[in-house]
């Protein structure tokens, strides 16, 4: 991961989702005043790849914002031939759209169009290369080849991304990786239009689902993985918490540190403390519009503490906990190495089924968090149906 169907939307359907936003927004939504321009807080990534940086790249990584248009393509292989309807495929991945537009306020819609017919590619599937470590120039073969089996049928003026999607028959093409081009290279073209983005899904969409696609369109707007590249716990430094680490983790609403970044968390959303001082600050969980969605310690040029609210809602329908999630934010650490770090802030709790310790993570009140090197902490006041009240510190 390194790296039903809509093309348009009616007014009915928009008025429908003016309707969902509404339902989105929590009734008990509280403001906070931050101790310093959220511009304070943000941190540059140093990395030169996807890191958890505020400031992204908008010429190599995509814009987050607004509706992306996605054209799915449905490639076989004579040695992995088609076993049945492209439908069965599209359908798998439709949820999609609808989780992103919920995780991202309704700021960001995929709007997918399938190209209904299976695609004959040039070579056969294993000789691709499709594995961990598969390099820039294989990865861009395997793109080129499906555009231009795609090119007599489709218009690729009309999209922002591609979606590649093989039958279950080619085992060869196992994990799915995201394509970002190389602006110094000739890339892929198709049209006249350079083909700057794609997810090309492998045999593993079957199990983690159709967040896959939320995943993997996270990277093609800059984001890392969370999960670990190294070591034998997979998902040892965020958990089930963020869909950038455990895909089909128990709550995957990208954490509020990307939503910011991304855009979909406006400055005024957050309470930021640069230096030493202290303030009370009410959190409306992540998963609700509107209202402070994080609180922002900043411990150097590439470091920060972050505070959030988490419920059991929309995009976070199955919570292992709820209250206050702390983590460690630092743009320096490269993708796949932990450049977010969650505290666990019930270390003892015994996880029910399907939860890991990391999942307990959330602070409740009465609890407080200190690093005494960072000379910062942040303890949790008070917590109701819609958010928590924290106090952050720092010294």
């Amino acid at each position: 991961m390194r790296s039903p169907v809509r093309t348009a939307r009616p007014l009915a359907a928009v008025l429908a989702l003016a309707g969902l936003l509404v339902l989105l927004v929590a009734p008990a939504e509280r403001a906070a005043a931050a101790t310093a321009p959220a511009s304070s807080c943000a941190l540059a990534g140093t990395t030169g790849w996807t890191d958890e940086g505020h400031f992204t790249d908008r010429a190599q990584f995509q814009q987050p914002l607004g509706t992306k248009r996605v054209l799915t393509l449905f490639v076989d292989f004579a040695d992995a031939p088609a076993d049945g309807p492209t439908a069965t495929y599209g359908t798998q991945l439709a949820p999609a759209a609808d989780w992103m537009w919920k995780a991202s306020y309704g700021r960001t819609w995929l709007a997918v169009t399938p190209l209904n017919r299976w695609l004959r590619m040039p070579q056969q599937s294993a000789s691709y290369g499709f594995q961990r470590g598969i390099s820039f120039e294989q990865h861009e073969v395997y793109v080129r080849d499906a555009v231009a089996a795609a090119e007599p049928y489709a218009d690729f003026t009309q999209y922002d991304m591609v979606w590649i999607v093989p039958p279950k028959s080619a085992s060869a093409i196992s994990f799915t990786p995201t394509y970002v081009y190389d602006p110094t290279t000739a890339g892929v073209t198709a049209d006249g239009t350079r083909i700057k983005w794609a997810v090309t899904f492998g045999q593993d969409m079957w199990y983690w689902g159709p967040r896959i696609a939320d995943h993997e369109t996270g990277h093609t707007f800059g984001l890392p993985d969370l999960y670990a590249f190294t070591g034998t716990e997979q998902h040892t430094y965020v958990g089930g918490w963020d869909v950038m680490g455990k895909v089909g983790g128990p709550a995957p609403q990208y954490v509020g540190w990307e939503g910011w970044k991304l855009g979909w968390i406006d400055d005024t959303q957050v309470a930021c403390l640069p230096g030493p001082g202290w303030t009370n600050v009410d959190l409306n969980a992540v998963e609700y519009v509107g209202g402070t969605k994080i609180a922002v310690i900043r411990t150097s040029a590439t470091t920060a503490y972050v505070a959030e609210s988490r419920r059991a809602a929309y995009a976070d329908p199955n919570p292992c906990s709820t209250g206050v999630l702390i983590y460690k934010v630092d743009t320096s650490v490269q993708t796949g190495y932990g450049p977010i770090r969650v505290v666990n802030g019930n270390p003892t709790a015994t996880p029910p089924t399907g939860c890991t310790p990391l999942d307990m993570a959330a602070h409740r009140p009465g609890q407080s968090f200190t690093d005494w090197t960072a000379r910062v902490q942040i303890s949790v006041r008070s917590g109701g149906a819609y958010g928590d009240s924290i106090q952050i510190s720092s010294w």
